[in-house]
């Protein structure tokens, strides 16, 4: 399984991903890989032409009205296109695509998200965001422990 982290740290809140998969430690289940993929789409579509059981993304998501709040989905689940997770300009739905037209196949995602107050240029996350990181290192916890116990059944 491979959990990514991804946004650019340079636009504020859009560094969301890569500040929560900096907050886990290394898992201890060997078959689970954490990685901050920053803006590196190319790097993560070359990644996952790996054979991955699923795929959790950690990303910013617009701001709908909750700035801060951690949400969870199935990417396939979502009525917003996947083109929409994120703020920058590394596009989980070109990645994808990447992989597709590399003869891969994109595993299941699952993406545990925040909704953003900013991405004006600048280091740092804004305060609602910034004060959702622990909820959202909890929550690639249990989506990681929910779908490590879905292989063993």
């Amino acid at each position: 399984m491979l959990v990514a982290g991804i946004g650019n740290i340079f636009l504020s809140d859009d560094g969301f991903g890569p500040a929560v998969v900096r907050r886990l430690p290394p898992h201890r289940e060997p078959s689970v890989r954490i990685t901050d993929y920053g803006i590196r789409g190319m790097h993560l579509a070359y990644d996952l032409l790996d054979d991955w059981d699923a795929l959790v993304l950690v990303d910013a998501l617009p701001d709908r009205g909750a700035p801060g709040r951690v949400e969870v989905f199935a990417a396939d689940e979502t009525n917003d296109p996947v083109t929409q997770l994120d703020a920058h300009a590394m596009n989980p739905d070109a990645v994808f695509s990447m992989v597709r037209t590399l003869g891969g196949t994109v595993p299941p995602t699952v993406v545990v998200g925040c909704q953003i107050v900013s991405v004006a240029e600048g280091i740092g996350l804004t305060d609602p965001v910034e004060a959702a990181l622990a909820a959202a290192a909890d929550a690639v916890d249990s989506v990681v422990a929910e779908l490590l116990d879905r292989q063993e059944v």
